[in-house]
């Protein structure tokens, strides 16, 4: 990467907050643990067949359906108030240890950053203000106010747009090999973070930067 970036748009669900006590919480309902992880994927893949299609609905509002049916399923009582609870209370998970160190090292260092998220703004506000690092972020961009989900192109371009730049001057940071793609074919630079060591998946665009946390990606970008 030979040019710095000139804003640092983050993904929010899983890459800066961590998903792993929703497997506990869906246990406390009765549910299997391993509904939670099946939740999120179809819950992204009911909203990127919408994307696909020209359309788009409010990730909250489809994954307490996609929940209600699956806890109806599991035989949870009361599964549509149940979902409802369970879906709200992803803007209470804890962020990753390395995310308000290295959102600080990274605005430390001059960068502008802003989120892009396929749920809610609310819900990274909320996480932002537990963490006190609300303050770091110039703007908290939801995909509800663009004319599709990511990984659609014009999710990154509404990004764009709002932060007054061309898309080749943002750097999308990810844990998705799915947002990086579409990142990539949107033109922006990309930076995927890689905690599990996974191996990344030959079909997708590569990013152009690998890290294992969010604390080393301020030492890989160059200079402004």
């Amino acid at each position: 990467m030979a040019e710095a970036p000139e804003v640092i748009v983050f993904d929010v669900n899983e890459t800066l907050s961590d998903m792993s006590p929703m497997g506990g919480r869906f246990a406390e309902t009765g549910a299997p643990e391993h509904l939670a992880k099946l939740w999120f994927a179809t819950l992204l893949r009911e909203g990127f067949a919408l994307a696909a299609a020209g359309d788009a609905a409010p990730f909250g509002e489809i994954g307490a359906e996609v929940l209600t049916g699956l806890l109806d399923g599991a035989g949870v009582a009361d599964p549509a108030g149940t979902a409802r609870s369970l879906a709200a209370s992803v803007a209470d998970l804890p962020l990753h240890p390395d995310v308000p160190e290295g959102v600080r090292a990274l605005r430390a260092a001059g960068r502008r950053l802003v989120t892009l998220t396929n749920g809610s703004a609310h819900v990274a506000q909320k996480l932002f203000d537990a963490a006190g690092i609300r303050e770091e972020f110039e703007a908290l961009l939801s995909v509800e106010d663009a004319p599709a989900w990511k990984p659609h192109p014009s999710s990154y371009q509404y990004a764009a747009q709002r932060c007054g730049v061309r898309e080749e001057d943002m750097l999308l940071v990810a844990v998705h090999p799915w947002d990086i793609h579409g990142a990539a074919r949107a033109g922006l630079r990309t930076a995927w973070v890689n905690r599990a060591r996974a191996t990344y998946p030959s079909y997708l665009a590569r990013p152009d930067l690998a890290v294992a946390s969010l604390t080393h990606l301020v030492d890989e970008l160059p200079g402004r």
